[in-house]
């Protein structure tokens, strides 16, 4: 008689399981809640204290480790010096194994759970099993996800020795493992307030399969830190599948918004990442009719974010423009069913919100690089006046939505801003005064007037050239993080101009 040992904190599918399986010839051991679940059910059980001789003792903890357990995983069935010891010891071969651990990260993750509570749902003998049947996959069924008991109830079904989808579950019940002790161990690590501990185990599960990356030619799969995290909690309506460079772009996109708060609705158009106009209004639509202005013909195939609902006025507005992928946090039917017309358009709705504390991860050939997320300083209190004239009012207001919106821009990064809107932005140069000439280059070649505008950079100017530049624009506020070793040369040149500057004493290089 075969035997399944089975035993699960996410019971989905268990009782279903289990009757199947008794239905064929199965002998079912179980243990604690698992067992009393499926004898509820009318599923006859057996305890594995039955089969290891042995009671559950310290409240659980130790209830598996034991050789009757182990030794009907790891026998060989190809060895007959295996099968003798089995015999010999009285243990029966045990041939699939149902196991789903403890619930650690959700019980790390609720507020104000005491460290003792969630040491004690860091399993043991789960994992072990797990690792016990799948190094012996030629003769065990070992199944972590509960959306495979179908596909091995079929296989057994076929009466097949289906090798491949042994090997496959084996696979996955490690990556399940491991995934399960880099919740551990990063726990342990925030326990001691370690942001970058000796060892950063990481670990992703796959959300879709891409049908090529950047480019054509490279192929490309999307993962995640769990189902449902990030970008793929997005809610998608109509449209392709995602692309490579869609998701990168709504990564963009996003970033783009949330840098400009949470107050005034705000839209950020984002073309390969970068935003190509950003602005802030009392309405979404004026939002994206000042953003869409700042460069109407990089909008063009363009990703597009709102922090705010978006309704059927803005929707139809929308859908004039040919648009990749938009994102807002929620979106009215009538707004649905307009963007809907579009066959092409894919609508995203939700927030997809980084966790507080997140890291950010750049790959880079045999490692990766880690730091913090950067942090946007939303108000004028750390800031620096360094020339004669202070900013107006009027001026702040813009420097403090020109600082915002370029730290979502590539760098070199230039940012010309006015009236809550950029009208014009340089990103991804080599040199500051080429990003500061795009920038007016932009503003001027959709109509915009530079004069009078406010001029926010990402990093500091490492020569006047770039406020000269600027000045001749008509440009009459700056901010900029300062640093420079000629700090003093550029404050003279905005001096000389009348501009304001001031000093965040912070830089917001996007690379």
């Amino acid at each position: 008689m075969p035997r399944a040992l089975i035993s699960v904190s996410d019971k989905t599918g268990v009782a279903e399981l289990a009757r199947t399986l008794t239905s064929r010839g199965w002998e079912i051991i179980s243990t604690g809640g698992t067992a009393r679940a499926l004898r509820e059910a009318g599923i006859a059980t057996q305890d594995v204290a039955d089969i290891t001789g042995f009671p559950e003792m310290l409240d659980g903890r130790v209830k598996t480790l034991h050789p009757a357990v182990h030794g009907g995983l790891l026998a060989r069935r190809d060895m007959p010096e295996h099968m003798e010891a089995l015999a010999q010891h009285d243990i029966t071969p045990i041939d699939l194994v149902a196991v789903n651990l403890y619930p650690f990260r959700e019980t790390a993750a609720r507020a104000n759970v005491r460290p003792e509570e969630v040491i004690e749902h860091i399993d043991i003998g789960g994992p072990s099993m797990l690792r016990s049947a799948a190094k012996n996959f030629a003769s065990v069924y070992v199944i972590v996800d509960p959306t495979d008991y179908e596909k091995v109830l079929a296989a057994l079904e076929a009466g097949a020795d289906d090798l491949d989808l042994r090997q496959l579950l084996a696979e996955k019940t490690y990556a399940h493992t491991a995934s399960y002790d880099a919740a551990i161990a990063g726990w342990f690590a925030k326990q001691r307030d370690e942001r970058f501990p000796e060892t950063v185990p990481l670990s992703f599960e796959r959300a879709q399969s891409l049908r090529y990356g950047e480019n054509p030619g490279q192929e490309a799969a999307f993962y995640v830190e769990h189902r449902g995290a990030g970008l793929a909690s997005l809610v998608q309506h109509g449209g392709k599948e995602l692309s490579f460079n869609n998701l990168l772009d709504l990564e963009g996109a996003l970033l783009a918004s949330d840098t400009l708060g949470d107050g005034a609705p705000c839209c950020a158009i984002v073309k390969h990442t970068s935003p190509c106009g950003l602005a802030i209004a009392p309405t979404a639509l004026e939002a994206y009719q000042k953003a869409l202005a700042c460069d109407p013909q990089s909008a063009f195939g363009s990703v597009i974010s709102f922090n705010v609902p978006v309704d059927e006025k803005l929707a139809d507005v929308i859908s004039s423009l040919f648009v990749e992928c938009l994102v807002a946090p929620s979106f009215t039917p009538a707004a649905i069913e307009i963007l809907g017309r579009k066959k092409n358009l894919r609508v995203l709705e939700g927030k997809a919100s980084w966790p507080a504390g997140a890291l950010d991860f750049k790959r880079v050939r045999g490692g990766v690089l880690v730091q913090d997320r950067p942090s946007i300083d939303h108000s004028l209190q750390s800031w620096n006046v360094v020339t004669k004239r202070a900013p107006t009012n009027a001026e702040r207001d813009d420097l403090l939505f020109a600082w915002r919106a370029v730290a979502s821009v590539k760098s070199n990064a230039i940012v010309l801003a006015r009236g809550g809107a950029t009208i014009g932005i340089g990103a991804g140069q080599m040199s500051r005064v080429d990003a500061s000439f795009l920038a007016v280059h932009k503003a001027r070649s959709t109509g915009f007037d530079p004069a009078g505008s406010v001029l926010g950079s990402d990093a500091f100017f490492p020569f006047r050239d770039g406020v000269d530049h600027a000045a001749e624009a008509g440009v009459t506020a700056i901010i900029q993080p300062g640093g420079s070793v000629r700090d003093a040369e550029v404050i003279e040149a905005a001096n000389e101009r009348e501009i304001a500057m001031v000093f965040t004493g912070s830089r917001l290089f996007r690379h």
